[in-house]
């Protein structure tokens, strides 16, 4: 499947992109957003393949392309509950070359509205660490809630952080 927006195309991820992926995730401007600190490349191949095979009702992935076919991140939902009809949403902008553009943004409206529409969620739940400011304001202004706290939940910079649980129902989605 393939999601198109103004800026962005969501398509599956393939084997071809782990080494982007691993770039991403083993820089420390990157990954300080991320629950992986580091991996080596066959990790991040392991991990696609798994992904790959495993890619049913409960799990979808997607790359970012820009709309000239650059690869700048992924998003994805994991633990899709088919009797809740609920999901857990991740995203990574992994090049920082299109932070702050609004990337981010159509590609994560594209996964909500997939997520809404298509898979008939009710609810899309995900985690943010406290420093990651940038990230919670963009999900509150699209409607997401912070629902929980969980303290000092992540050790970054020398120092224990909170990580927030959010959420959105699909009737506070504004599309």
């Amino acid at each position: 499947m393939i999601l198109k927006g103004v800026k962005v195309t969501l398509r599956p991820v393939r084997l071809d992109d782990a080494p982007r992926f691993v770039k991403w995730f083993n820089d420390p401007e990157v990954n300080k957003f991320l629950f992986y600190r580091s991996l080596t490349l066959s990790q991040e191949r392991k991990i696609i393949r798994e992904k790959l095979q495993k890619q049913t009702k409960q799990s979808t992935h997607f790359c970012i392309d820009t709309k000239s076919g650059v690869h700048i991140g992924v998003t994805s939902f994991d633990s899709i509950r088919e009797r809740n009809k609920n999901a857990t949403w991740g995203i990574v902008i992994g090049d920082k070359r299109y932070w702050s553009q609004g990337y981010g943004t159509e590609a994560m409206s594209l996964m909500f509205e997939y997520g809404f529409k298509k898979l008939k969620l009710h609810r899309i739940e995900f985690d943010v660490y406290r420093y990651n400011k940038r990230a919670i304001g963009l999900y509150k202004k699209l409607g997401c809630k912070i629902e929980g706290i969980k303290r000092e939940h992540n050790f970054w910079n020398g120092k224990y952080w909170d990580t927030y649980q959010m959420g959105i129902l699909d009737k506070e989605w504004k599309g």
